[in-house]
């Protein structure tokens, strides 16, 4: 039975898909060839909520789907996968604990305030966000919960990065959990990179391929194009089939990627909600600080 030993749990959009892509062929690495398997937070359990599409695409329930994902593993030394959801629901952080005890697990943090701008451009992007003004969909958001709306619905409960940082270096230690930020990510990716592969015991001379970056949210320029896309690339057809067979995964990545990202215009966050949401995370930023050892007073410019 082959259990990961390396996790990346989050924060959602804050740079995992990235990390994810630009890792998963170092040589000695091996990661589950399905990002956000989402198994330590819904194990037994199902995953479903009551959002707009909200089924958590990819979630895997049951222990032995869980374990063929890793039935590709032949002599790599890290085995790993990724999944944001971990760091903010409380569940995954138990059932990491009692299935792999002695993972290493890497969070990237981002500013709140752009965190929850992210989420909601996102769901703007994949036509799931009812409410097109910012302002109204963060005064939905108590009630979403309440009725049990999913995690990338929580835009400001999201940001809440003291207690769910906390709540691992509890459980874990902090030699166990090594916390970036997605400013140095954004800065200094291969840094950034070359410090986990040394946190993670591989070569870190090995040097990734990060001219594209995944997961880019924003307003489609082309609503048509962009739900062609997705029926082309996310959901079983036969194009898809084939070009498995013919093309280099990595080249297809690439092209995909990039074609969804030329897609993709970006919005950018109404300057009156910044110091509002900013107020709203401050006492909650300042902890995280202390916590970690880092100053992000930037996070509230």
């Amino acid at each position: 039975m082959t259990m990961p030993n390396f996790l990346i749990i989050g924060a959602a959009k804050s740079g995992t898909s990235a990390l994810y892509h630009y890792i998963r062929h170092h040589p000695e690495i091996y990661m589950s060839p399905r990002k956000e398997t989402h198994f330590f937070a819904f194990e037994n359990i199902e995953p479903a909520t009551n959002g707009p599409g909200d089924t958590v695409p990819g979630a895997v329930t049951k222990m032995d789907e869980y374990l063929s994902l890793f039935a590709g593993v032949k002599h790599e030394k890290v085995i790993g996968e990724a999944s944001p959801t971990y760091i903010y629901l409380p569940r995954a952080c138990e059932r990491i604990k009692i299935h792999t005890p002695e993972a290493k697990m890497v969070a990237i943090l981002r500013n709140p305030t752009d965190r929850a701008y992210s989420a909601f451009m996102h769901l703007i992007r994949d036509g799931r966000e009812p409410v097109a003004d910012f302002a109204q969909a963060l005064e939905k958001e108590d009630d979403r919960i309440r009725q049990n709306w999913g995690p990338i619905w929580h835009y400001k409960r999201g940001g809440l990065y003291y207690d769910q940082v906390l709540r691992y270096f509890q459980m874990f230690g902090r030699d166990q959990v090594r916390i970036y930020l997605y400013d140095d990510f954004n800065k200094s990716p291969y840094a950034v990179l070359a410090d986990i592969f040394t946190y993670l015991g591989v070569s870190d001379s090995w040097t990734p391929d990060i001219s594209v970056r995944p997961n880019v949210s924003g307003v489609p320029k082309n609503k048509l194009m962009h739900k062609w896309m997705q029926d082309l690339f996310l959901r079983p057809n036969i194009a898809k089939a084939v070009s498995r067979k013919l093309i280099p995964e990595r080249v297809r990545w690439r092209v995909t990627t990039q074609m969804r990202t030329w897609n993709v215009a970006k919005r950018p966050l109404p300057a009156h909600i910044r110091p509002q949401l900013n107020e709203y995370f401050r006492d909650d930023i300042q902890k995280l600080a202390q916590l970690i050892g880092r100053d992000l007073s930037h996070w509230l410019e």
